[in-house]
């Protein structure tokens, strides 16, 4: 998984943190200054990382741990779908998962007629391993105990990163 170094989150909460004023609780003055950008930033800081891939590619990830097609881009990001990946992935070894993901995207390249020949695209093996790479991490990232995700886009408002109770907008409201 990735992870932003800690001088980097400080520098940026830190730029955002010029903009908030207020006495009180941590929670009660990002609150009152609607900072959900400081919100976010100190979630990353205090994250052990974080998964991302292009969000073409996630279909590839998702549907294969799902075992179905997702109808729309938006329902990548549902609860729904994150709590069947959860358990499905749960339930399915690293190395399975990366190989059922690799398999799938070597058929759909062969169904559009694309070649698998490195000879003729020399980015055939970086591509296979770069989704090898990301089956592994998203399946590691999903299945480590005692850890939360907060899912987001990186064009999304802070405030509707997460689900439910870990919703950030939620978290600052409530």
């Amino acid at each position: 998984m990735g992870r932003d170094f800690d001088i980097d989150c400080e520098a940026e909460f830190l730029d955002l943190a010029d903009n908030i004023s207020g006495d009180g609780s941590t929670r009660s003055v990002l609150y009152e200054n609607s900072a959900y950008d400081a919100l976010l930033k100190l979630v990353e800081w205090s994250s052990i990382g974080h998964w991302e891939a292009w969000e073409g590619r996630c279909f590839l990830y998702i549907e294969n741990a799902i075992g179905r097609e997702l109808e729309h881009v938006d329902d990548m990001y549902t609860l729904e779908v994150w709590d069947e990946l959860r358990t499905n992935l749960s339930q399915m070894g690293e190395s399975e998962f990366a190989e059922k993901v690799c398999e799938n995207w070597m058929d759909r390249r062969k169904e559009m007629g694309e070649t698998l020949d490195e000879k003729k695209d020399p980015r055939i093996i970086p591509t296979f391993e770069a989704h090898d790479r990301n089956s592994r991490t998203l399946h590691h990232a999903v299945n480590v105990k005692g850890y939360v995700q907060i899912l987001g886009r990186e064009h999304l408002d802070a405030q509707l990163w997460g689900h439910g109770d870990w919703n950030l907008g939620n978290l600052l409201d409530s």
